[in-house]
Order: structure tokens, then sequence, then C-alpha cells
């Protein structure tokens, strides 16, 4: 495992400009403290043996498990209605976002 990396409030002001975020010294302790976590996980993922396991390059690549389309009868409408904060009694009423 690698040495045990330090973040310092330094590091943390580095990485909030170039992200272009204001931090103050409360949060700067905060964030190094959470960024030598990450850190930390990071060796302890870097330090499982992973020799024959092979690389999964795209979930794209490996099919799922589908289910059988199956036909079922649907939910009536006044059932579906029934918990709507807003309906006109044929559809969901809902406000106008444009």
């Amino acid at each position: 495992m690698a040495d045990k990396k330090i973040v310092s409030r330094d590091d943390v002001l580095k990485m909030a400009d170039l992200s272009r975020l204001r931090v103050n010294e409360e949060e700067q302790k905060i964030f190094a403290g959470q960024f030598q976590d990450i850190l930390g996980y990071m060796d302890t993922l870097a330090s499982v043996d992973t020799d024959g396991i092979e690389p999964l390059y795209s979930t794209a690549l490996h099919t799922g498990v589908l289910r059988d389309d199956v036909v079922a009868a649907s939910l009536a409408r006044k059932k579906a209605l029934a918990n709507a904060p807003q309906s006109n009694g044929e559809c969901f009423v809902v406000p106008r976002i444009v």
C-alpha cells in the first residue's frame, strides 16, 4: 500500500480555486479531512487483488436480466387519481412549466 497521503489546507485551496469555489477556514479543515478519507479509501481499493479479473470497459457490452413481458390489468383511472394532490377527474393536474 502507498504511503499515507496528507491533504493540506493549501491543497484544498488549490482544488477550490480550480473549481471556482470559495471556501472559508472551517470548510478548508472539513474538506481536508474528507479528501484525506477519500484517498485512504482509494488506497484500500488499490490493495484489492484483482489478478485474473477481466476489466469491465462498458456495461453496454453485457446483457442485463430481462423479465417476461406479461399482459396484466391496468390500474383504474379513479384508483390512480385517488391520492393525487390535484386532479380534474380525468388527469393529474400539475403546474405549468413554460
